[in-house]
């Protein structure tokens, strides 16, 4: 039976030891007032780590986080603060893999700290807005603690049972929320060019951002688009509402938008609210090649932070600077390029620090994240260069088309060498 606890006296020390690593639900699923709570505690307690995935709620700076160290599989959202501080350890791994890892005892999960949504008549509790690896960490933990918000949505899919929760904190509190990004002209050129490649009744992977943001405003006049990603924001919420998502050409999860994560406001939040149209599942369904493979006319549209000649993708690090994560990328280029009909489109503006410094290089400045026999389209603002059995040198050539002109000179150079060598 789970023991409730008043989220102003919450005393960690009851059930967290010294040396515990806490595994804590990411994203807008965050447990604030656990996250709050273990921050301003964890010292006293001493030698603990907490991991988390991605962050938007801004608790973890610097300084709040001095006291734990702080696991995570990349430097996404809020976390890129501790990234710049040297005070974030990154585990390289997929998302798909993470449950798996927990489950394992790869990644050892002593204690869950969970948000869920108040329990339905049957005692079983939504996960409400983040449901990835939840469930493995729940199961591996020797402790639950479940912040109990009612003001999360009690969405359809995976759920977990009162008496799964050993320590409940039950708050009425607005959950973490994500703004829409700024879009701009480059966010928009990017995008028109990724829209060419989705046709009625294709299926969508896509992040949330500006480019996916953009992306998803010039898809309203398309028919009986599907839904199977990692993560929806907001503007999944204007394509139904604009009829264009149905899910009714999928051949699985037929009528209904499928991800593992809401980020958004909410607005994102009410619709998915018990809404049979919306079903959250764990990164091991979401992710899964098998299931990814049943889709057909899958276009999944994912953002990098450098693409070299021949199509290697860096979407994690550039020098010394920590930026990204290995996120979902590589499953969901390759179910993109696996499915019939599909595409895999990496989208990225062609130069960062202010035109300074081209992103299409003659060489990565981090690792490879997507390996270039995976990579299948690759999009700028300046164009899409199509990559699939194309020899290196013709790659070369193709991506430096996309570059920005000031930058061309140089990697015709470097693209010359490449045709010449022939690899």
């Amino acid at each position: 039976m789970s023991v409730v606890r008043d989220p102003a006296s919450l005393d960690l020390s009851e059930f967290l030891r010294p040396g515990d690593q806490v595994v804590i639900g990411q994203a807008c699923g965050e447990p604030p007032t656990l996250v709050e709570a273990l921050l301003e505690q964890a010292a006293d307690i001493g030698d603990l780590t907490a991991f988390i995935a991605t962050s938007f709620s801004g608790a973890f700076t610097p300084d709040a986080a001095a006291g734990v160290r702080v696991r995570s599989m990349g430097a996404i959202g809020t976390l890129r603060s501790l990234a710049a501080a040297h005070a974030l350890e990154v585990i390289s791994c997929h998302v798909g893999r993470v449950g798996p890892m927990i489950e394992s005892g790869a990644l050892r999960c002593d204690c869950a700290f969970v948000q869920v949504a108040p329990a339905d008549r049957d005692g079983a509790h939504s996960l409400g807005l983040i449901s990835d690896h939840v469930l493995e960490a729940v199961c591996a933990a020797r402790v639950v603690v479940a912040e109990i918000n009612d003001q999360v949505p009690r969405t359809r899919g995976a759920t977990i049972a009162h008496e799964q929760i050993d320590y409940a904190v039950e708050v009425s509190r607005p959950p973490v929320t994500v703004a829409p990004a700024r879009i701009g002209p480059v966010d928009e050129a990017i995008a028109a060019h990724a829209a060419a490649y989705i046709g009625d009744g294709a299926v969508l992977q896509v992040g949330v951002g500006a480019v996916p943001e953009a992306l998803l405003r010039m898809l309203g006049d398309r028919k009986d688009l599907g839904v199977h990603s990692g993560m929806v924001g907001d503007g999944l919420v204007d394509l139904v509402e604009a009829g264009a998502v149905t899910n009714a050409r999928k051949k699985i999860d037929t009528g209904i938008s499928v991800t593992g994560a809401l980020i958004g406001s909410r607005r994102l939040y009410d619709f998915a609210d018990d809404n049979p149209a919306l079903r959250m599942f764990p990164a091991t369904y979401t992710h899964d090649p098998a299931v990814l493979a049943q889709l057909d006319d899958l276009v999944t549209i994912n953002s990098a932070v450098q693409v070299d000649l021949t199509g290697q993708v860096n979407a994690e690090q550039h020098g010394s600077s920590y930026l990204g994560g290995t996120g979902g990328q590589v499953d969901f280029v390759r179910g993109g390029t696996r499915s019939r009909g599909g595409h895999a489109i990496i989208g990225l503006p062609a130069t960062a620090k202010g035109g300074s410094v081209s992103r299409i290089s003659a060489a990565l400045a981090g690792p490879v994240t997507t390996a270039r026999s995976e990579v299948d389209i690759v999009v700028t603002e300046f164009g899409a260069a199509e990559l699939s059995g194309c020899t290196l040198g013709e790659r070369a050539r193709r991506l430096t088309a996309i570059a920005h002109p000031d930058f061309r000179a140089d990697l015709e150079q470097a693209a010359a060498e490449i045709m010449k060598r022939g690899f």
